[in-house]
């Protein structure tokens, strides 16, 4: 019998940071124009955001990355998605798509390594 893993329930600003692939800058201003980016604090004050606020995350991302659209646009959009009912369906499409794309480009490194374009440092030096 194998024990499975916990899921982690709470991230850090560090944590989302690593996952989203942005700064911590970027988490903060995004937090002041979207009124639903409102993770909550632990008792040192810091930002402790679930895995909920990390998909919302990934849809902004999305929305003014890949969509290029403007701060207003993904507003007015995340609306739509919320009076749809599709807010919960789309933001985590957006968090399937980005980890996809993360392990395509791992997978293509991977594959010039093998093939000897990229050449592999001996970690023994």
């Amino acid at each position: 019998m194998t024990a499975s893993r916990p899921v982690q329930e709470f991230f850090s600003i560090g944590d989302v940071c690593q996952l989203t692939d942005l700064k911590p800058h970027v988490l903060r201003y995004w937090e002041s124009q979207f009124r639903f980016l409102n993770p909550a604090k632990n008792r040192s004050g810091n930002r402790v955001y679930q895995r909920r606020e990390i998909e919302l995350i990934m849809l902004v991302k999305h929305l003014l990355y890949n969509e290029k659209y403007t701060i207003e646009g993904a507003r007015r959009r995340i609306e739509e998605y919320r009076r749809t009912g599709l807010l919960k369906s789309e933001a985590r499409f957006a968090l399937q798509k980005e980890t996809i794309e993360n392990l395509a480009v791992e997978l293509r490194t991977l594959l010039d390594i093998l093939d000897g374009k990229i050449p592999v440092e001996d970690p023994g030096q």
